[in-house]
C-alpha cells in the first residue's frame, strides 16, 4: 500500500466510467471485464475497458487475480480504509449524490 497516494486515488476516480466501474464492484466482488461491456448504459471496446481496468490497477483501488483464462477483478477497500479512513466511502457518497 505504500505505493498508493491520494493524488493516484483521485485521479483513478476523476473519469466517470472508472469510478462507475469501482463504484460497481464495491457492490459485487469478484467480477471480469466483460462484466462492464456496456457501463453508463454505453457500449464501450474492450480495450477501453483493459485500459480503464489498468488505471484502477495502477492507482492502487484494485485488485486482479486470474482463474484460468479470466481475470477478476476485487476493490482494496480495506486496505484504503486502513491507509485513509473513510476517503473512499466519501467519494462514493459523493459520485451516488450525484447521481440522483
Amino acid at each position: 500500500m505504500s505505493e498508493v497516494t491520494v493524488h493516484g486515488i483521485l485521479f483513478g476516480l476523476s473519469d466517470p466510467v472508472r469510478v462507475r466501474i469501482f463504484a460497481e464492484l464495491v457492490q459485487g466482488e469478484g467480477r471480469n471485464c466483460a462484466a462492464f461491456v456496456n457501463v453508463n448504459d454505453m457500449p464501450l471496446p474492450k480495450s477501453s475497458l483493459s485500459q480503464q481496468f489498468k488505471v484502477l490497477r495502477e492507482c492502487g483501488l484494485i485488485r486482479s487475480e486470474r482463474n484460468g483464462v479470466e481475470l477478476k477483478n476485487y476493490t482494496r477497500c480495506d486496505e484504503l480504509k486502513r491507509k485513509y479512513g473513510k476517503l473512499i466511502q466519501t467519494i462514493l457518497q459523493a459520485y451516488h449524490q450525484e447521481e440522483e
